[in-house]
């Protein structure tokens, strides 16, 4: 089973996740920020995950704290669950629209970590009530806690909440199909993966 728990306790945050890659995409999301349980609960859905997170955070600073260290606990459960990553297709990649947005993210399960986030010019200084930069630190600590080379790609669109639920979707179908088993051995000319 392709599952893992992680708990994270610290003076900003108190947090656990839980994470089935082959689920049904049956989540139960409470962050303490609504449009983050939003944007998890799409890319979990997306993905197939069963995904579980608790937080209780300082919100009352901002909602930095909070994100960032959903990411890393979010990042070390998938890293754990996807274990050797024996036969999966390894690369993902999808383009959502949402309605005048459009996203696209790529990602492969390498063991290497890098985010590359373009086009963030598209995106308004605040997203329900918090800096846009707090998605792309989300992003970035998500993906090296995950160790996944993840490229996520803003084309077009105007409306803030539309552009990051687009990329949201598109990282859920992209790791679905970056975590489809269609091999069997691990991807990589060298025989292991990072």
């Amino acid at each position: 089973m392709r599952k893992a728990k992680i708990e994270r306790d610290t003076s900003e945050t108190k947090i656990s996740v839980q994470v089935n890659l082959d689920g049904e995409g049956q989540n139960r999301i409470v962050t303490g920020f609504g449009f983050a349980d939003h944007m998890l609960d799409l890319m979990a859905f997306w993905a197939g995950f069963d995904l579980n997170i608790k937080c209780s955070g300082d919100l009352h600073i901002d909602a930095h704290h909070s994100l960032e260290d959903i990411a890393i606990c979010l990042g070390q459960a998938l890293a754990e669950a996807w274990g050797d990553r024996k036969g999966i297709n390894r690369v993902g990649c999808a383009k959502v629209p949402m309605d005048e947005a459009l996203a696209e993210v790529i990602v492969d399960i390498s063991g290497r970590p890098y985010l590359v986030y373009l086009g963030d010019g598209l995106l308004p200084p605040i997203i329900s009530g918090q800096e846009k930069d707090l998605w792309r630190e989300f992003f970035k600590t998500l993906a090296f806690n995950a160790r996944i080379n993840m490229h996520i790609i803003f084309h077009y669109g105007q409306n803030g909440h539309h552009l990051v639920e687009s990329a949201f979707k598109a990282l859920g179908l992209a790791l679905k199909e970056g975590l489809s088993l269609g091999r069997k051995q691990v991807l990589s000319t060298k025989g292991s993966l990072d």
